[in-house]
């Protein structure tokens, strides 16, 4: 055997004269295939193999494939940001005060307003008595929507607080005891 590759055969007068018939190219363009993947190493019923490259870091990185150069969403890296940190349970609680219209509706939101939020217990503050005990009457359902909406568990229990009264505390100089104005009163 030599090491130059096979010269093709000449063909007969008869094939060279016109083009060849449909069947005939087919045949003959599977049989350039068949050579071609022969040439390459190929076998029939083999998967081509993925061609990598390396790069300068010695990782070798496909063309295709994610890794970490790739540009990610930016959702994608405040969720990682948020995980990473430990800040989930914050930040449902942010949507809840954040969402808080959506989730009570707007009815009860333009009375009753969230303050605070500590280990599972929501303030919200209305502006009127009767709000604070219709809120108080409604916390069940409130609880069982914020639930559905941020996950049970989140928030465990409501506290209502009714509107502040004034404070009759002011200035520097007053007494400690004084009940303010009141203590005149019948």
């Amino acid at each position: 055997m030599s090491d130059r590759p096979a010269e093709p055969r000449p063909r007969p007068a008869a094939e060279s004269a016109g083009p060849p018939p449909p069947e005939d190219a087919a045949a003959a363009a599977l049989a350039r295939a068949r050579a071609d993947a022969l040439e390459k190493g190929l076998r029939p019923g083999m998967r081509p193999r993925r061609r990598v490259r390396p790069t300068g870091s010695g990782v070798i990185l496909s063309g295709a494939d994610r890794d970490g150069r790739d540009p990610s969403l930016l959702g994608e890296q405040l969720d990682r940001l948020v995980a990473d940190r430990g800040w989930q349970l914050d930040v449902t609680v942010g949507s809840v005060l954040g969402r808080w219209d959506e989730i009570v509706g707007p009815d009860v939101a333009q009375h009753v307003e969230p303050v605070s939020f500590t280990d599972g217990l929501l303030t919200v503050r209305t502006d009127s008595t009767a709000w604070a005990t219709q809120m108080r009457l409604l916390a069940s359902h409130v609880l069982a929507r914020i639930g559905a909406e941020v996950g049970a568990g989140v928030v465990t229990e409501l506290r209502v607080r009714g509107p502040g009264g004034p404070s009759w505390r002011r200035g520097r100089l007053r007494s400690p005891d004084s009940r303010g104005p009141r203590d005149t009163y019948g």
